[in-house]
């Protein structure tokens, strides 16, 4: 998803890093643009990083070029939760909120879906000596595994998010359930 028109509208932002990228800041960290211009057949951001983990006790800006600025936006997002609690959530917990919140259906729930077609229709057809009903049975639980890994996928989604909201609240006292 491109979370930007302009690059220039990054400038003076706070972003996730949500890819790892050779010789930049690892997922999980907060960066802060510092600068971001378009070039001839690039674009080029200046960043800082803000929140970090012990591999950065410096205050360096990095730069970094992208072909355009989609590929920009899939490398860092902006998150506000995330940058506001970032004192009380360790680089793991970031990452794996990062992976949970970068499912897609297509990227995630497609390829099982598929993959439980294919084996339940093999099965139905080659096991089941009527074909019809072995069809409509390999349908229905197609379509039942599909419901499932749906339903499992929404609820994942969720849970991580409460998952985070629990940790940072515990310094309060407050319970989430």
């Amino acid at each position: 998803m491109t979370y930007l028109l302009n690059i220039d509208e990054a400038i003076d932002r706070k972003f996730l890093v949500s890819k790892n990228l050779k010789g930049q800041t690892e997922a999980g960290n907060i960066i802060h643009v510092m600068d971001a211009e378009n070039t001839s057949d690039s674009v080029q951001v200046t960043y800082r990083v803000s929140h970090y983990n012990e591999k950065y006790h410096d205050y360096q800006d990095y730069t970094v070029k992208f072909d355009n600025v989609a590929q920009f936006c899939k490398w860092a997002q902006p998150d506000n939760f995330i940058a506001r609690n970032y004192e009380s959530l360790s680089i793991k917990d970031i990452q794996h909120y990062i992976k949970i919140k970068n499912r897609t259906f297509v990227s995630f729930c497609l390829p099982v879906i598929i993959a439980a077609a294919v084996l339940f229709f093999a099965i139905g057809l080659l096991a089941i000596p009527n074909k019809v009903i072995g069809g409509i049975i390999a349908a229905a639980l197609t379509l039942g595994v599909a419901i499932f890994i749906f339903s499992f996928f929404r609820k994942q989604k969720k849970q991580e998010k409460m998952r985070l909201y629990s940790k940072i609240s515990s310094g309060w006292g407050v319970v989430i359930e």
